[in-house]
């Protein structure tokens, strides 16, 4: 069987059977493709031809373009699980991802802005064009939500509710309702009503963002945004469009949330990747303890 095929029957098994979420299909079809062209330019295309060192090979190809190891993490465990489905459909006899080790990785806090970056970062859209009053709509929103890129930019209309204040996300087969304020509410409906009609190439689109040529955004057009706008600001810390849903979580839990609450915004399927954000703010606490007590 080609690769591409064995790949594509594997995501589908995934929406189907699994019922995962969109994002996680397209991450393991993200780095599974990657890992198909790989093999393809050195001549593998049928799942047959894949053995363990052209699969160590790929691996060591990830190390030396110098891959984070996270990434290189998450693509071993795309590729097991993969084999996992293959030996299950009896495409495939053995498995020659079993013995793939992971790279340690070191646990770092995630990049946050502080209330004030986040502050600057949003005054940047002048809001003198479509085009800006479309980008302040989306830092706000995302911002004020911590929604996931790819959520921002596949929302449809029919997931706002306006009169409410909260968007509808649809996370598999779960469906989690997040809040948003007056900021981010007055932003959307600027956007809705002077830029988006001007914007949209067609008039029954369903999706609340469209790029400059009415269709909809892309994660790397939404990339190439915020890093426009942070370098505008003046903001030096090297931030993604990841780094606002780490802030909304960060400053939500700073300011006294509670963990449950924010695993449900996010959309956390445990509550464990949401302690991160516990954590840091108790090392802000010991911080600001050692330098403002007497015997600290």
């Amino acid at each position: 069987m080609m690769i591409e095929k064995a790949v594509e029957g594997f995501v589908s098994y995934l929406h189907n059977v699994k019922k995962t979420s969109y994002n996680t299909e397209m991450s393991y079809l993200r780095d599974l493709n990657k890992m198909r062209i790989y093999l393809e330019g050195r001549g593998i295309e049928r799942v047959s031809q894949i053995d363990e060192n052209s699969l160590r090979d790929y691996i060591r190809y990830l190390e030396q373009n110098r891959f984070a190891a996270a990434t290189i993490s998450r693509n071993i465990a795309a590729i097991k699980s993969w084999y996992v489905y293959m030996l299950k459909e009896q495409m495939i006899v053995y498995d020659c991802a079993e013995e793939l080790k992971a790279p340690r990785i070191d646990k770092k806090p995630p990049e946050v802005l502080t209330t004030k970056e986040v502050e600057k970062l949003l005054k940047q859209p002048s809001g003198k064009n479509p085009k800006e009053i479309r980008d302040r709509a989306m830092l706000e929103l995302l911002y004020a939500t911590g929604i996931r890129v790819t959520e921002l930019i596949t929302m449809e209309i029919s997931q706002l509710d306006l009169q409410m204040n909260y968007i509808l996300c649809k996370d598999g087969n779960k469906d989690r309702v997040i809040p948003f304020g007056p900021k981010a509410r007055v932003a959307l409906l600027n956007y809705l009503e002077n830029s988006r009609k001007v914007m949209v190439s067609q008039q029954d689109s369903k999706v609340v963002f469209v790029n400059c040529s009415g269709k909809p955004m892309s994660r790397q057009g939404f990339w190439k945004l915020v890093k426009h706008y942070a370098a505008k600001a003046g903001i030096k810390k090297d931030i993604t469009p990841h780094t606002l849903r780490h802030s909304f979580a960060a400053h939500l839990v700073e300011n006294g949330a509670d963990l449950k609450s924010v695993q449900e915004m996010l959309g956390h399927s445990d509550i464990s990747t949401t302690q991160i954000y516990a954590n840091m703010n108790h090392n802000k606490l010991r911080q600001v303890y050692a330098k403002a007590h007497p015997r600290g």
